[in-house]
């Protein structure tokens, strides 16, 4: 529910901006600044928080009460808490970090820093957002996605001088179509709004992959997933999920995304290999929840051991169910692999259940390993 919720927010939110003429602008203007700034976010998404934090501390000394200031540490927050759930005790941190960068920039009355400060409130708006959707507090995301409207109309103005908005126009102008076709039930509500252009959305978030200062991870992770899961294209997908690994190695959520894109294209051996360097029980306790769905995958399909497949699949279920909505994309692909297993034993009923609960789970039902 959280995986198909966020997006569904996502490109409700987006249907809301109106398209309107560029305009010359500056953004990040101080070279020290932004060149600092790119070093705590690469820090940050390569988990190397003790480098984030001596960064940060630079950052905070330099330009104290920037809103970037807020943003920043309420992205090491995240990421080093992740999967942030919402009874963890570093939420109220998050969100106070993420509220005072959203006010600082509302208050923001010099025009020649109106893209900055527009970027980085939009960077907050978004992470809170995503928090508040994956999850599932709604009353939450309702006010939060109604009071972003006119930072996100007003990102439009911005896009050809700053090249992180290209993010957000890629975005719109691909989820515009793309979803609509995905999801038949939200195509009344899109006729609503200005047509998109799923080509050219691909185009501007390549761009931004490319070059932008605060959002080239996402990027490159957006274009992922929409190649994994609304395009279906793997190889495609393979190029930007192995270039995100390449680019933040200890990130294992991007970690754990590269190896199920490998397992998509049979690539067993190398998906083994990343598996079996990346397996520390002291560590991270949802990426090894995943990791041992993705052993199950192995077991059933580079070594065809059922039964040791199905042992790891159980278990991966029962571990990964610590992580709420964000357990519930992998906790399905294990239970397709049970589905499976049962029909070639013979248990068709058994078979039935576990299909259901995968089909109940997963957002891309065309994403299941069957084949």
């Amino acid at each position: 529910m959280a995986g198909r919720f966020k997006i569904f927010m996502t490109f409700t939110v987006l249907l809301l901006i109106i398209t309107t003429t560029p305009i010359n602008a500056q953004i990040l203007q101080d070279t020290t600044f932004l060149n600092l700034v790119k070093k705590n976010i690469d820090y940050i998404y390569n988990l190397q928080f003790n480098n984030a934090h001596e960064v940060h501390s630079e950052i905070k000394r330099l330009y104290p009460g920037h809103p970037v200031v807020f943003l920043l540490n309420g992205m090491m927050t995240y990421w080093e808490d992740y999967p942030m759930l919402s009874t963890t005790s570093a939420r109220d941190s998050f969100e106070v970090d993420m509220r005072r960068c959203i006010s600082l920039c509302g208050n923001n009355r010099n025009s020649a820093y109106e893209a900055e400060y527009l970027l980085t409130d939009l960077c907050a708006r978004g992470l809170l957002l995503m928090f508040y959707a994956d999850n599932d507090l709604i009353m939450e995301v309702i006010p939060l996605t109604t009071g972003s409207y006119q930072y996100l109309r007003r990102s439009f103005d911005f896009a050809s001088v700053c090249e992180d908005l290209n993010y957000f126009t890629g975005l719109y102008n691909y989820y515009r179509e793309a979803y609509p076709k995905a999801y038949p039930v939200y195509r009344p509500l899109a006729l609503l709004f200005p047509e998109g252009d799923r080509g050219v959305g691909l185009e501007e978030l390549k761009t931004a992959a490319l070059n932008s200062v605060l959002l080239r991870a996402e990027s490159y992770f957006l274009l992922t997933w929409i190649y994994l899961n609304f395009e279906n294209n793997y190889p495609k997908a393979l190029f930007y999920s192995k270039s995100l690994h390449e680019l933040y190695p200890e990130n294992v959520l991007y970690l754990a995304l590269y190896i199920k894109n490998l397992l998509l294209m049979r690539q067993y051996d190398d998906a083994e290999k990343l598996i079996i360097a990346s397996s520390d029980e002291a560590g991270n306790k949802y990426f090894q929840a995943q990791l041992i769905i993705f052993k199950g995958i192995l077991q059933e399909k580079k070594y065809l051991d059922n039964k040791l497949a199905q042992e790891y699949y159980k278990k991966g279920i029962s571990d990964i169910s610590n992580f709420g909505g964000y357990g519930n994309e992998y906790a399905a692909y294990a239970f397709y692999g049970l589905s499976r297993i049962s029909k070639v034993n013979g248990e068709k009923h058994a078979g039935k259940i576990f299909g259901k609960e995968a089909m109940k789970l997963a957002d891309f039902k065309k994403i299941n390993f069957d084949k």
